[in-house]
């Protein structure tokens, strides 16, 4: 049986996206070529709560590349694979195409 891991609150289910060390042809690619901490969103909570208790929805959905600080989140394991936490304050922006 899979485990799925759903956030609370504000909190966001990060995959990294890990830049490819060689291109498809063999080619080895340098390790200070400039890369951004990019993840992909996997799951996403329900959003945090005002003072009077009204339900402030996250902004981000499944499915979305993120930009993500150089450090912070927690680190979590599910089948073998390396997700990461954030709040949805430390996310800096939204990728796309």
């Amino acid at each position: 049986m899979a485990r799925r891991l759903i956030p609370l609150f504000d909190r966001i289910l990060i995959e990294k996206i890990v830049p490819p060390a060689k291109t498809n042809s063999g080619i080895l690619l340098p390790e200070k070529t400039s890369k951004l901490n990019t993840g992909k969103v996997v799951a996403v909570g329900q959003g945090g709560r005002d003072r009077d208790g009204k339900l402030i929805p996250v902004h981000v959905k499944e499915g979305d590349t993120v930009l993500l600080p150089e450090y912070g989140g927690t680190e979590v394991k599910l089948a073998d694979k390396e997700y990461h936490l954030y709040r949805e304050d430390d996310i800096l922006g939204t990728l796309h195409d």
